[in-house]
């Protein structure tokens, strides 16, 4: 099932990772709670996207989840810890470059005019809880379910879901002119952690052309199927400006 989505309008772009269900799930009307919130935060995004121009990420990002907030209230009522949620990262023209936003575990590679190489990502999602207690198992379900319940919460972990909030939670950095963006869920981005390209300028190669891309995902789920992975959906978007 595809939890994950892509997209782009006006000066945006973004890749969302629609976050696992660990709480029960609201029954919304989809293939699941996160494949239902990552396609209509996708939608929402467009909206937000075509009626700002060229406006700061945060923005945009706020917009959508205002207005994702409407649509709850017609679904789910005040009902936000076991609303679903997502990862996301975001790309915004601005007057003389790029800004990346970037909400928990998805990624973002920019490749400047001077070559120079960018990474920009915010937290990865489970990194609170601690491999204290990895031994047990029900221990650990229970600590990561506490997670879930206190996102969005001062001193946790931020996603995008029904606050507005979010947008300014998120790591929000501001570069110059770019000539490609690469931006990444964290099942993409497991290519480099398990070593198939070395960092993000090796992602950055491999993502060059569509063809490329295939083959990093090709090798990617075959490594993952030898190792016995649980594959998680990977998805990336390639941006690159086209001279005038």
């Amino acid at each position: 099932m595809q939890e994950d989505t892509c997209g782009y309008a006006g000066s945006t772009a973004w890749v969302i990772d629609g976050a696992s269900s660990l709480l029960p799930q609201l029954g919304l009307p989809g293939p699941s709670d996160p494949a239902w919130y990552a396609r209509n935060l996708d939608l929402l995004l467009t909206d937000a996207a075509v009626a700002a121009g060229v406006a700061p990420a945060p923005q945009v990002l706020a917009d959508a989840l205002t207005r994702m907030d409407q649509l709850a209230r017609t679904l789910a009522g005040e009902e936000r810890i076991r609303f679903p949620s997502a990862a996301l990262c975001l790309a915004a023209l601005t007057g003389d470059g790029v800004e990346i936003l970037a909400l928990a575990d998805c990624h973002a590679v920019v490749e400047l005019e001077d070559g120079s190489l960018v990474h920009v990502t915010h937290e990865p999602a489970d990194i609170r809880i601690g491999t204290e207690h990895s031994a047990d198992p029900v221990r650990e379900r229970e600590l990561r379910v506490l997670d879930r319940e206190l996102r969005n919460t001062p001193g946790r972990l931020w996603v995008a879901r029904r606050e507005a909030e979010a947008a300014y939670q998120a790591r929000t950095v501001r570069l110059g002119p770019a000539r490609r963006v690469v931006l990444a869920s964290d099942g993409a981005w497991r290519a480099v952690e398990l070593g198939i390209v070395d960092g993000p300028g090796g992602f950055l190669a491999a993502a060059g052309s569509a063809v490329a891309a295939q083959e990093l995902l090709l090798a990617l789920r075959t490594l993952q199927a030898e190792l016995g992975e649980n594959a998680d959906d990977a998805t990336l978007l390639t941006l690159e400006r086209i001279s005038p």
